[in-house]
């Protein structure tokens, strides 16, 4: 998605929630300096012309391992229920608020980790960075820049859909995922509201 096409939904959101985008862009700017990692290349030779499964972090993933297939993209905590299951996932999307140090194994081994940049995790993003060491993409909701991508998305379940979109994916499948989960903090339940809605646009209604 060019960024031009998602800057009105940004704002929309940024007004919705009361963010600051002017955060938004000091966040990205210090993961930026962080490191010179990108691993966008490598992202798009796993995903393109593949079938693509997109595992979100809701109660009802456990249910649905029967229908992961190929390319395995994990929604931040995601990947750890995945593997509990034995499951390892070939890419996290993480805005670093719900993993843990098994994340750093993985990505030493090869996971691909997509880290994003918000106003409100920059404490994580000094955190956690500096100890990953394998393959990284950098992403920012603000307006891109360098080797940090925008590839559309607000949530790390609906981000790794448009990633998945902007790789070529040939398929993409969608398993944990529930909009209307009840049992959430208002702020939580903002966010998937805006979830739904942007799957909305990718062509799924959950």
């Amino acid at each position: 998605m060019k960024y031009e096409e998602w800057e009105p939904i940004y704002l929309e959101i940024c007004d919705y929630f009361s963010f600051d985008p002017a955060e938004d862009d000091r966040a990205a700017h210090i993961l930026a300096n962080l490191t010179k990692q990108n691993a966008s290349n490598l992202l798009k030779q796993l995903i393109a012309r593949k079938t693509v499964t997109v595992c979100g972090n809701a109660p009802s993933l456990s249910q649905e391992l029967d229908r992961i297939k190929g390319v395995i993209i994990a929604a931040d905590a995601a990947s750890e229920a995945l593997l509990r299951h034995g499951i390892t996932p070939d890419v996290i999307v993480t805005d670093l608020d719900g993993i843990d140090d098994y994340a750093a194994d993985l990505n030493r081994k090869g996971t691909i980790l997509v880290v994003h940049a918000h106003g409100d995790n920059i404490p994580r993003i000094k955190t956690w960075v500096p100890i990953l060491t394998g393959p990284l993409v950098l992403t920012t909701q603000g307006r891109p820049f360098d080797h940090v991508y925008n590839y559309g998305g607000f949530t790390d379940g609906d981000r790794a859909v448009f990633m998945a979109r902007e790789m070529q994916a040939s398929d993409i499948k969608l398993v944990g995922f529930d909009m209307d989960d009840p049992d959430v903090t208002p702020m939580k339940k903002g966010k998937l509201l805006w979830a739904g809605k942007l799957l909305s646009f990718c062509g799924y209604e959950l």
